[in-house]
């Protein structure tokens, strides 16, 4: 009884500060946009002799109001994403960068960095559906009662994208930091399944990032950049590469084998199969594969406890889930049983995953 009393009120002492992080969290996305428009991670990088950089010398640096500046960096110190230290001469103290903070850096095209998505996510366009959360889970979307998304700007994200230039580039940019991270995981992580692969074909492959990747990786490879026409005409021209357009709802071009990184989670199961058949369609029989990038939402715990680190990515996939439902019209992260539903209403043989142990995964499926 006393230990059951004694849990009570450790959880109601865990909540009463719970609490605040719903209050005031979007502080967090806030200050770290602050960080990255005033480009404070590269002014610490690119000071003198990489010493820590001082209140005044970092203002000049980023031209910004010493004391508004000050309490965005004493914000960001307690959150991890810089350091204080003393400065060589013990007089005062400056600033340094951390591994995170090194990720916010908007002009690093290093494989870490995900500052692109970091803007893309807390731009306007972007924000504004998340408001309009509560409709889609009141109101599921019927033909009657818009997504999120769609209510807010009269159109999905797709369209909104053809019609903004601006907003297109802040997806290609996002889409390509994040595939500057994974991509090269997965060419590591499955190395096999690009032996014997004479053509492929990256659906949905907006700048040519991915392709880029691999066929530098795997120079036997003829790369494809498949993507909407709007999007190719912006493509960039790599070796190795050849950008088409075209829609993947109508075909897939012909190729060994299919590479497709989180496309088909901004899709319901309708699409999402329709997609997959025309990706199935456009590899040989019994050779053909289509490798899937998405992530697998667990759907029980492997353990009773979990390693920090596999929770923390699973917290990410569910916080992406939460995205397809403001962002989407019927999008969503699965399950491995929702995408054993879908590989199978497709027509495929068989499918095998593969952890790259990340946020996102490999689904190889087989015609």
């Amino acid at each position: 009884m006393e230990e059951t009393k004694r849990n009570i009120l450790d959880e109601e002492a865990k909540a009463s500060l719970d609490i605040w992080r719903y209050v005031f969290g979007f502080a967090d996305i806030a200050a770290a946009k602050c960080a990255i428009d005033l480009k404070i991670p590269e002014a610490i990088e690119n000071h003198p002799s990489s010493l820590p950089i001082t209140l005044a010398e970092l203002s000049v640096a980023v031209s910004a109001s010493p004391s508004h500046l000050h309490r965005i960096m004493r914000f960001l110190v307690h959150q991890g994403v810089f350091k204080e230290v003393p400065t060589k001469d013990g007089l005062a103290t400056g600033y340094t960068n951390t591994p995170l903070s090194r990720r916010m850096m908007i002009t690093k095209r290093d494989g870490k960095s995900l500052a692109p998505f970091v803007l893309f996510e807390t731009s306007p366009d972007m924000l504004a559906p998340w408001l309009r959360l509560s409709s889609i889970v009141s109101f599921p979307t019927n033909g009657s009662h818009p997504p999120p998304f769609d209510a807010v700007h009269g159109k999905d994200v797709w369209a909104l994208a053809e019609d903004n230039p601006c907003l297109s580039h802040m997806i290609n940019e996002a889409m390509a930091c994040d595939t500057r991270r994974v991509v090269p995981l997965v060419a590591g992580a499955c190395h096999d399944l690009f032996e014997g692969v004479a053509t492929m074909v990256d659906v949905g492959g907006c700048t040519g990032e991915t392709m880029g990747i691999l066929v530098k990786e795997f120079p036997w490879i003829k790369g494809f950049n498949f993507d909407l026409p709007h999007v190719i005409k912006v493509a960039q021209v790599l070796d190795g590469v050849e950008n088409v357009g075209g829609d993947m709802f109508d075909s897939v071009p012909k190729c060994d084998a299919v590479f497709i990184k989180w496309v088909l989670h901004d899709w319901g199961d309708r699409d999402c199969i329709r997609i997959l058949k025309n990706c199935k369609e456009a590899v040989p029989p019994n050779i053909g594969k289509v490798l899937i990038v998405e992530s697998v939402i667990r759907e029980k715990k492997k353990t009773m406890i979990m390693e920090d680190r596999d929770e923390k990515l699973e917290h990410v996939r569910l916080m992406l889930d939460m995205v397809m439902m403001a962002h989407t019209s019927t999008g969503k992260e699965r399950t491995l049983k929702e995408w054993d539903f879908v590989l199978n209403e497709a027509g495929f043989a068989r499918y095998e995953v593969r952890d790259v142990d990340d946020v996102q995964c490999v689904i190889i499926a087989y015609r």
